[in-house]
């Protein structure tokens, strides 16, 4: 079983919610939910996750503190971080994510098929030294 961690803001708690249960009614993955930034490392830390999906915008820190909080820490430095964000368009994803500066992002509202296509690309990844 594959363990994500979902940070999203806490006005976004029903949709991590639901995007929570849709990956685990598949039955490979278990997802840890923590929807308030400032707690996103020592969720992380405590649940020791093989992918981090992160909102961009969130009260307190935002995902990119956050990503940059977990890449500082040797036991998440090469664990694969996956944006989730409004700032870009379904129009522009299309039905895959973004790769903008090396990061990754999916757009909102998430498709549930765009995202396990995209969760099962990261975690199949090589990955980098």
């Amino acid at each position: 079983m594959r363990k994500i961690c979902l940070t999203k803001g806490l006005l976004d708690a029903r949709i991590s919610a639901l995007l929570q249960t849709f990956l685990e009614q598949l039955g490979h993955y278990e997802v840890r939910t923590e929807n308030r930034s400032f707690a996103a490392l020592a969720t992380a830390r405590a649940f020791e996750p093989d992918l981090v999906l992160l909102d961009v915008d969130m009260p307190g820190k935002d995902g990119g503190d956050v990503a940059a909080e977990l890449a500082a820490t040797a036991q998440f430095a090469t664990t694969p971080v996956l944006f989730v964000t409004s700032l870009v368009s379904s129009k522009e994803a299309g039905s895959q994510c973004v790769i903008r500066g090396g990061r990754r992002y999916l757009s909102k509202p998430v498709d549930p098929q765009v995202l396990l296509a995209t969760v099962r690309l990261l975690l199949l990844a090589p990955v980098a030294a």
